[in-house]
């Protein structure tokens, strides 16, 4: 778990470090809220808060890029075929993005969606476009140099 958080938090500081003066505002640990309607008496006591890793925002580029960081495979062995991804984390990214729509934030009405892992020697970067809003599924591998992470990482926005 610790390593997990680790990785969240060099992603996040990454980004802070390297965007930071460039027009984008970097939020690590946002809490995003759910759009209830109606709910019964002890429902708070047990909802889960939605505690994102990183938002990467950019008013300029009218682009909003949210993302979760992963410390383990990106894919994991399938039922009918031989790898898949992981379909909790596509629920999990699904629900931050679309949950914030048509509340009058035009960013998050546009959201783009990052699930990133950490890799070692392989590199994946897949996207699917779902109601709208573009979920990637990249790796960064950490066997590169500092620079060579630097430029997958920037590659990503």
């Amino acid at each position: 778990m610790w390593v997990r958080r680790l990785f969240e938090r060099a992603i996040g500081g990454f980004f802070a470090h390297a965007l930071g003066s460039t027009g984008w505002r970097v939020r690590c640990g946002a809490t995003q809220k759910w759009q209830i309607s109606d709910q019964s008496n002890g429902i708070q006591r047990l909802l889960p808060s939605m505690r994102t890793d990183i938002i990467l925002d950019n008013s300029m580029k009218q682009r909003r890029i949210v993302i979760d960081t992963k410390f383990n495979s990106i894919v994991s062995p399938g039922w009918y075929r031989e790898e898949t991804l992981r379909s909790g984390y596509i629920y999990q990214m699904y629900t931050y993005i679309r949950s914030q729509v048509g509340l009058g934030d035009l960013l998050a009405d546009k959201a783009l969606g990052l699930l990133l892992h950490p890799s070692v020697g392989t590199d994946v970067d897949e996207y699917v476009v779902i109601q709208g809003h573009k979920i990637r599924f990249s790796t960064v591998d950490l066997t590169r140099s500092h620079s060579e992470i630097r430029s997958q990482l920037l590659r990503l926005i």
